[in-house]
């Protein structure tokens, strides 16, 4: 599917319960892995140390929720994208959830729907159920209910 594009942040209201995506896919290689571990401060052996995590319960490093649940942001403006606008903001996220791992060298995407529009102050809330999957997988790796404010 191709990213759904709009001109101006009113046309939202008329898309509530389209479909968004799949968009293409990116490696969750291990430099990728180390260099959020890096940025967050989490070294969990399940992420950092591949001879650990090789006998572990994955048998593999795998990428942390938060990394994935982060990709989320990357995959947005592939998933929909407002062609007239001063300023998008993350607002926040509801109903974050991991029901699988990104065992490390995978291929993720993502899919999404668009669930709700209102008026916000000035703008435009939109909310975004973003599913994010490994390749060959069909339970997602994280699901989350993206909140984002359009501006005009």
């Amino acid at each position: 599917m191709a990213t759904l594009i709009v001109q101006h942040p009113s046309d939202l209201f008329s898309v509530v319960g389209h479909q968004l995506g799949p968009t293409e896919s990116i490696l969750v290689d291990q430099q990728r892995i180390n260099q959020f571990a890096e940025s967050t401060g989490d070294h969990q052996w399940i992420h950092v140390d591949p001879v650990k995590a090789a006998a572990g319960p994955f048998g593999t490093t795998i990428a942390h929720g938060y990394l994935t649940l982060s990709l989320a942001n990357l995959f947005m403006p592939e998933l929909v994208r407002v062609e007239t606008l001063s300023m998008g903001v993350n607002y926040g996220a509801d109903n974050i959830r991991f029901p699988a791992t990104v065992p490390v060298d995978s291929k993720v995407f993502a899919s999404g729907e668009i669930l709700s529009v209102d008026e916000a102050k000035g703008g435009v809330r939109l909310i975004v159920r973003v599913s994010v999957f490994v390749e060959g997988s069909e339970r997602p790796a994280c699901v989350v209910d993206t909140i984002s404010l359009m501006y005009p």
